[in-house]
């Protein structure tokens, strides 16, 4: 079954390492795999060390993943690469920081697969523990340095259309928001890490990123952050699309009902959408496909209010 362990704070400096190594050694147990105890605790500590050493407060550890694919994941809150070759002693850290700082090759050492991945807020180490030291270790996986993008010019001299998303549910897109972020992430890791186990991570993470990079600027931007500072319930947002983007997103709607398959059979390492999520991406996808076609607008019909105020990207 998919593992969603409720992320930990750290506390900051040794007593976090100590707590971090703990903290994993007893998910180990919980989810009946103690043999990859030893190598996620080496693993670990290489982690947190450089996170309590280089990153910034707070740390959080995390559990997700499944039983034959468990993934561990450390977030701090500093954009910075990972230093690969941390020297604690060289720091002056005291105490137990300082027997650390062996380098991330103890990661890649312990790991069928390991990462990082720069994050809105922060970056994102995650690594899944191997049953036993590897004999020819993988190689890091490192996401959102050297993948900038424009944000201003996405559709080129080509036409656009704006569609108009009326009576948003302004809760609901935030967490379809989130939800689509997670997804994106667990495909690009599954196309990157288990390329030979999930072949189809590959053309559903580039699908998936590509979509992304064209709106989810505009339909996580001023707007909704407005929405949310005012307690709208529902808000109205103006969405600007190439006008040949009706098929795109007609095909993300079917793409979004295979990936709720491969979750509920626990081929990918998130959870299916809700049938609340469903209904409102449903809505929400659809918009485009229809205004792009022609057609007039259509309120989300959820219950509730009408929208109080219109707010625009």
């Amino acid at each position: 079954m998919p593992l969603n362990r409720a992320a930990e704070t750290l506390a900051p400096g040794p007593r976090g390492a100590t707590q971090a190594r703990r903290w994993v050694a007893d998910a180990c147990d919980e989810i009946g795999r103690p043999d990859l105890r030893e190598t996620a605790e080496l693993a670990m500590s290489e982690v947190v060390s450089n996170a309590i050493l280089h990153g910034r407060p707070p740390v959080t550890v995390r559990l997700r993943g499944t039983l034959h694919h468990p993934r561990v994941e450390v977030r701090d809150t500093s954009q910075e690469p990972l230093v690969t070759t941390p020297r604690a002693a060289e720091q002056g850290s005291p105490g137990e920081l300082a027997t650390f700082g062996r380098g991330l090759s103890i990661v890649a050492n312990s790991s069928v697969a390991w990462g990082a991945e720069r994050e809105e807020d922060g970056k994102l180490v995650w690594f899944e523990p191997a049953a036993k030291p590897s004999a020819r270790p993988p190689e890091g996986v490192f996401l959102g340095w050297d993948d900038e993008h424009d944000l201003s010019s996405f559709f080129g001299a080509g036409e656009t259309v704006m569609v108009r998303l009326l009576h948003v549910s302004t809760g609901t897109l935030q967490s379809t928001l989130a939800h689509g972020a997670e997804l994106r992430r667990e495909l690009r890791l599954l196309a990157v890490a288990h390329q030979d186990t999930y072949p189809v991570a590959s053309d559903l993470s580039a699908f998936f990123s590509g979509l992304a990079h064209d709106y989810r600027w505009q339909l996580g931007g001023d707007a909704l952050r407005e929405a949310l500072e005012a307690h709208l319930t529902y808000f109205d947002l103006d969405v600007k699309a190439p006008v040949d983007a009706g098929p795109r997103f007609a095909r993300l709607i079917e793409v979004y009902d295979l990936a709720d398959a491969f979750c509920r059979n626990e081929r990918l390492l998130t959870l299916a959408r809700t049938p609340g999520q469903v209904s409102f991406e449903t809505w929400l996808f659809g918009e485009f496909v229809r205004q792009c076609a022609g057609q007039e607008p259509t309120p989300w019909p959820g219950d509730g209010e009408v929208s109080q105020t219109r707010a625009h990207p």
